[in-house]
Parts: C-alpha cells; structure tokens; sequence
C-alpha cells in the first residue's frame, strides 16, 4: 500500500531560507526520476514520514532518503546524487565550465574553455566555446554553491549583451573564420520566472537543471553518461579536488585511463575500487 501522503502537515526549510508545507508527492518525483522503483520510492517514504519534523531542512530530507536508497540501491542511490555531485564541482567555477565542456563534446563539438575574445566593441571572456561544422556557440557558464540559488533577470540581461556584441565580430575556430551563431547561458541550479520570460522573449538559450522541461542539464548529463567524479564514494574530497584541478572532471575519463588516478593521486588511492565503482554507475 501506498504512503498515506495528506496526513503529514510539517513546515520545512527550503535552501533558500523559505518555509514551506512538506509535499511528500515532490520527493515521490525525485525519487523515481533517479531511477527508483515504486516500492523503492514506497519504502523511503515510509521509513522517512516519521522522522519528519518542523523545521526540517531540504538538505536534511534529501541526506535522509540518500542514506535510506543507498542502503537498498546504490545506482539509485548515485542517480538521486547527481544534482548535489554537479554542485560539489564547486566552490570555484572551472571545474563546472571543464564540465560543461565536457557535455557539449559528447554532443558531437569541438571545445574550448576561459576564451577571450574580441567582441564588435570590447573583449569578452568566455566560458566555453564550441564548435562543429554547421554551429559555433559560446557559453556562459553560470556556476552556484547552493541549491536554493537562482540566476535571475540581471544575469540573463548581461549574458544577452554580451553575445549581442560578439555577434558583430568574426572568429576562427575549426579552421575558418565564422560568427557566432548562438550564445547559451547554462547553469547548474534554477532561472527566476522574470529570467525565464525575458530569455523566452529575446530568443536566448538558456539551460537550467531542469529548464527546459526537455533538454535540460539533467537530461543532458543523463543521456550521454557523463557522471562527474564527485559522484564517487571511493575517493576522499581532496582526491576529488586533485582531479579537478587536473581538469579531470568526468569519470568515463578515469575509465578510459585508469593510470590517472596513479598519476594525480599517487599510490595510496584503491583503483580497483574507483574502477569498480565507476563500472556500477
């Protein structure tokens, strides 16, 4: 039988500071977006209503259910993660861009990262510029440390200008000079309403975790496989951040070349286990 989901009234704390009515039919969704079954889904919500009290922060909650499909499921447990894996690429934003970039290659692109290039009045910096033969598309790339964050109006405004004046130049990437033909803003969390009506109306690309509802950074990083290395338990938050550093970003590039983790890390780190781990996700 189904959780009864009308009877808990409890008053929760979003991650960005607002209060709002606990709506267990919300984590339903998540859960089963990562890939969680029905009764799997049944069953954390279950062992979690009980637990649940006023005050109760988002962060909490998601902890809470992670420890609870980890125990029953880690592939599941790693899929409802990946939200918080994207966000701990963090707290500066290259590995998030090197990421991106990343995505963006598994598309068919050619890419490169922190560009600066001459704009029809001014140089700009870029995060990621791609390329292929028929697009070339630059990228800002809009990174942030807390979930309950958003890029609002004012960001989508300056990204719009910014591309407006690199329209009216030339550049050569993949071997001829080309304008631009699209400028996308990405980011890792979620755009204002007022953000999101103003890119709709300038005919501005813009890719949140879950804007659009198709297409989205979550779809993205979901259909090409592209798990970044903060998903994996095996390694130690400073072996994640020496990875980074080396712009080692993606763990399909630990399994194409295992010997990095050798060559970054040193002997101390289990390969076996990051391999094994890896090969579960």
């Amino acid at each position: 039988m189904n959780p009864d989901l009308t009877t808990t009234q409890i008053t929760i704390e979003k991650a960005n500071g607002k209060h709002e009515a606990f709506d267990t039919e919300k984590l339903r969704a998540s859960l089963l977006r990562s890939g969680a079954s029905r009764a799997e889904t049944d069953e954390v919500i279950l062992h979690l209503l009980p637990e649940l009290y006023d005050g109760m922060t988002t962060s909490e909650i998601y902890k809470h259910a992670f420890s609870l499909l980890h125990a029953a499921e880690k592939p599941v447990a790693r899929r409802y993660s990946l939200r918080r894996a994207v966000m701990d690429l963090g707290p500066s934003g290259f590995p998030f861009e090197d990421f991106v970039a990343e995505v963006l290659k598994s598309k068919g692109f050619d890419t490169l990262t922190r560009q600066t290039v001459l704009g029809g009045c001014v140089p700009h910096e870029v995060d990621v510029v791609a390329w292929n033969e028929k697009k070339l598309i630059m990228c800002e790339a809009k990174f942030h440390n807390e979930l309950g964050s958003k890029s609002d109006v004012k960001v989508a405004l300056y990204v719009k200008a910014r591309f407006d004046d690199l329209k009216e130049n030339m550049f050569n990437y993949g071997g001829r000079d080309r304008s631009l033909d699209e400028g996308w803003l990405i980011t890792n969390t979620k755009f204002s309403s007022t953000a999101i009506h103003y890119g709709e109306c300038k005919n501005l690309t813009m890719i949140g975790w879950n804007y659009p509802e198709k297409g989205n950074l979550q779809d993205m990083i979901e259909e090409a496989s592209l798990h970044p290395i903060t998903c994996l338990t095996s390694l130690s938050s400073a072996d994640k951040t020496a990875l980074m550093k080396s712009r080692v970003v993606l763990c399909t590039t630990i399994k194409n070349n295992q010997n990095i983790l050798a060559e970054v890390l040193g002997s101390h780190v289990d390969v076996e286990a990051v391999m094994n781990e890896i090969n579960e996700l």
